[in-house]
């Protein structure tokens, strides 16, 4: 459309004007039933969300699904038929719709859930780089590329996830990934402003210490402390300590014990008991940073079944604490998440810098090779990856619903 013709849409009254078509995505998911990634995301697409008391209606179409396995619980077919998308039996399928060449607005990548190995690292072998590049190969094979979405972190493996960004910048698609967990409400509304002064961090998680479940945790510390002075550098070194020698690390002062008594305070489920008396298996992540700050992530099974956070600030006598809150009931943290990457598929524009999952990505595999090699201390030149975040901290405002 011309200049000319644009301007005169704009003197035509609503109902005249023609309407701008909604964005088309494609979602590759491993398996989709009842409360997997692909239900609260990709369903949120179809039905809509609530944030809060706000009701938002699903902000694209979903044009197209590819299942890599059914589950017997599975849902994705009778959404299929419910909303009028096809169940491909392919990736080029979904991106395609049949035409050989890219037909989509956007792709959601949901490799989470489903029957895959583990290996002896404590990593599910999610084939999300797999998936990835059967997209980026009909995105060269269409001279076109459109945004995406990867659930979670980027891959188990620093090599491949590292490849995954390469060839979004190469190919110049937005790329967006990450956890629900640092977008979702905050209680309290804790948020820090570009330059903070931290002095110590410490994130708090559950029993999960699998792969999957120390992201969140790691995600979590990470989109508070991107906001610290000098913006981010990397990572230099990471440990992973398991047992006795995680409460022993605390008293050799490689992380707070201070802090984590302030985390726990702005816990909403926190079992009674100390927690050297309570956690059977304490799970400890240290973090060295190229600017010299160090943090850690802290697995608390049995105490603890929530995201807690607690940060010592410079000139601050009190620490500073907050809940990253999962309302369990209705899975609505990923809302937030859904409403986000809902913005970059219309906009093409982030809320958050796709470098801050990178990272702890790359952070995420060094730690579980640490722990494999029976807690070493492991150098990671590879992560020197330095950014900025945004002036505007995204979450859900609010108390969550």
């Amino acid at each position: 459309m011309r200049r000319r013709e644009f301007l005169a849409t704009l003197a035509l009254p609503a109902a005249a004007r023609p309407e701008r078509r909604r964005p088309r995505l494609a979602a590759l998911v491993t398996t989709y039933h009842v409360r997997s990634h692909a239900d609260n995301i990709v369903t949120r697409f179809l039905e809509g969300y609530w944030i809060n008391e706000k009701y938002n209606p699903p902000p694209c179409d979903i044009a197209s699904l590819y299942m890599d396995q059914i589950h017997p619980a599975d849902i994705g077919k009778r959404l299929s038929m419910a909303y009028g998308f096809p169940v491909v039996p392919t990736i080029h399928d979904a991106l395609t719709l049949g035409t050989g060449k890219l037909a989509v607005d956007g792709v959601l990548l949901v490799a989470e859930h489903g029957n895959y190995p583990v290996n002896e690292k404590q990593q599910t072998l999610y084939p999300r780089y797999e998936f990835y590049q059967q997209m980026v190969e009909v995105f060269r094979d269409s001279a076109r590329s459109v945004p995406v979405f990867v659930d979670k972190h980027l891959s188990y493996d620093w090599t491949k996830a590292k490849r995954m960004y390469d060839q979004s910048r190469e190919l110049g698609f937005p790329l967006m990934a990450g956890s629900s967990v640092s977008v979702t409400f905050r209680r309290p509304e804790l948020d820090f402003p570009l330059e903070t002064e931290f002095e110590d961090a410490l994130a708090v998680g559950g029993g999960w210490v699998a792969d999957g479940g120390v992201f969140h945790v790691l995600e979590t510390l990470q989109c508070f402390l991107e906001r610290r002075k000098g913006g981010e550098t990397g990572v230099r070194a990471v440990q992973r300590l398991e047992g006795e020698a995680a409460w022993r690390a605390a008293r050799e002062g490689l992380w707070s014990r201070p802090l984590l008594d302030a985390a726990l305070r702005a816990g909403e489920r926190v079992a009674a008991g100390r927690p050297e008396e309570v956690v059977k298996h304490p799970v400890v992540c240290l973090l060295e940073y190229n600017d010299g700050f160090r943090a850690a992530a802290l697995m608390l099974g049995g105490l603890v079944n929530e995201y807690l956070a607690a940060f010592r600030l410079k000139g601050r006598s009190e620490p500073a604490a907050t809940l990253c809150y999962i309302p369990i009931e209705n899975s609505n943290n990923f809302s937030p998440l859904v409403d986000s990457i809902a913005r970059m598929m219309l906009t093409g524009k982030r809320d958050y810098p796709v470098e801050r999952t990178l990272l702890t990505t790359g952070a995420l595999a060094f730690l579980m090779e640490s722990a494999y090699q029976g807690g070493k201390r492991l150098e990671t030149p590879e992560l020197k990856i330095a950014y900025r975040a945004p002036k505007q901290s995204y979450f859900a405002r609010g108390r969550g619903s």
